[in-house]
């Protein structure tokens, strides 16, 4: 485990693969840490250099109480990469890391050299779900809403099939710190891209689930097209969190998509 300071807080993160090979950065999803990348970072090691973190709020990393702001967590990953000494990355994230992505793509376009955003938007929901959603939590902790985010995460044939994943998956969920889930909320409550997002100018993928409930394709795809240039692909039988469902697939996708920006080791 490695740790750093940064933006006064200390940051949880991992880091896979040479350190010559181009740096590849991952921001994980709300409830969640770095640990649901891990499939996905193993496959592409031998290729990048995978960086995966625990944003704040979430993992092992600081979960200071009050709301975050977009501004920072995008200066908490600008800081993390200045940290390990990475000008020039390549970035994914999922859900609210793919906003923090899309934030990062629009105040640090010079240092991006692709994007992939991964059931995602550029805005997410109303003030008043969000509102509700950080005054359960407030009040009844992390329990009250685990049962039915974990519905929200995962399709009904992964939740049939891999029971046992499912419950420690849930088990990340819950061991979130409330300050740090209610802090990011405060983030998604917040943050409206869409005036925005035209202006990324790096090459981007955008990918979703089929079956996401938490960031139904429609919603995706409204992103993916404001965005110039943009790829569009649709995961058959993924929910929220493709890359947790089937690793393979979306290792391949990312690595074809990197190849072709140039962003990829040689052959």
């Amino acid at each position: 485990m490695a740790f750093a300071r940064i933006n006064d807080i200390v940051l949880h993160y991992r880091v896979r693969g040479d350190s010559a090979a181009p740096a590849l950065v991952l921001v994980n999803s709300l409830g969640t840490d770095g640990r649901i990348w891990d499939e996905l970072a193993d496959l592409l090691a031998p290729r990048y250099r995978i960086v995966s973190y625990d944003k704040r709020g979430h993992g092992l990393s600081d979960a200071p109480k009050g709301d975050y702001t977009l501004d920072d967590h995008v200066a908490d990953l600008a800081g993390l990469a200045n940290h390990l000494g990475i000008d020039r990355l390549a970035l994914a994230g999922v859900s609210v890391g793919g906003l923090i992505a899309q934030g990062f793509a629009l105040r640090h376009a010079d240092r991006l050299a692709a994007l992939v955003l991964c059931d995602t938007a550029a805005k997410f929901g109303d003030a008043d779900m969000w509102n509700g959603r950080i005054a359960a939590v407030r009040t009844g902790g992390m329990a009250a809403l685990a049962d039915t985010v974990i519905l929200r995460w995962f399709p009904e044939s992964y939740r049939r099939e891999k029971p046992d994943a499912v419950a420690g998956w849930k088990n990340m969920l819950t061991r979130t710190p409330a300050a740090g889930y209610a802090g990011t909320c405060a983030t998604l409550r917040d943050t409206d891209l869409r005036p925005l997002t035209g202006g990324i100018a790096a090459p981007t993928l955008v990918v979703v689930g089929d079956e996401d409930l938490s960031s139904p394709p429609a919603l995706v795809r409204q992103t993916a097209e404001a965005i110039p240039g943009a790829r569009y692909v649709e995961i058959a039988g993924a929910g929220h969190i493709p890359f947790i469902e089937q690793p393979g697939a979306m290792a391949a996708l990312i690595d074809g998509f990197l190849r072709e920006t140039g962003h990829s080791r040689p052959e």
